[in-house]
């Protein structure tokens, strides 16, 4: 089973520092005064499992408009790039508290040379992007049919059952 996965070695670094930033802001910084509501990028989680027939990728990216996905296959690497765009009917000063992240974000995974570039599919269902990537037909395992216990030699020679 070949698994796709994307490596980050700071990323927990990076999750504890966010982590940190928000325990001194909300602790000491902001009693009394609204958050300032920013716009970063983040990085929507991904699952990837393989079965006998393809590679399936699947990305969170709740609240974002299709439109706004952008999958891409260049060079044995999928690409997802896509926003997620802050609502304008609302005021800034109208919020309280902004947790979830807006702006940008991009994914990419390095494919085995078994995907076939030519079968992919990606369905948006739910906030969940489904990306299904076939595999080429010389990828795919194939049975092989076992012989018992010399069965077979002895029926060539004659020896085997008659009828």
């Amino acid at each position: 089973m070949t698994v796709i996965a994307r490596f980050d070695p700071f990323r927990e670094f990076t999750t504890l520092q966010d982590r940190m930033n928000r325990l001194f802001r909300d602790s000491f910084g902001s009693e009394g005064r609204e958050e300032a509501l920013t716009t970063t990028g983040f990085v929507p989680p991904a699952d990837v499992y393989e079965d006998e027939h393809s590679i399936t990728v699947k990305i969170e990216v709740p609240g974002i408009e299709e439109r706004d996905i952008d999958v891409r296959i260049e060079n044995n690497t999928l690409m997802v790039h896509g926003e997620r765009k802050i609502e304008k009917e609302e005021k800034e000063e109208n919020y309280l508290r902004v947790e979830r992240s807006y702006g940008s974000f991009a994914r990419s995974f390095t494919l085995p040379n078994s995907v076939d570039a030519s079968n992919v599919t990606a369905d948006y269902d739910k906030g969940v992007l489904k990306v299904t990537l076939g595999k080429r037909a010389e990828a795919k395992p194939k049975q092989i049919k076992v012989n018992v216990g010399g069965q077979k030699s002895l029926e060539s020679k004659g020896l085997g059952k008659s009828a």
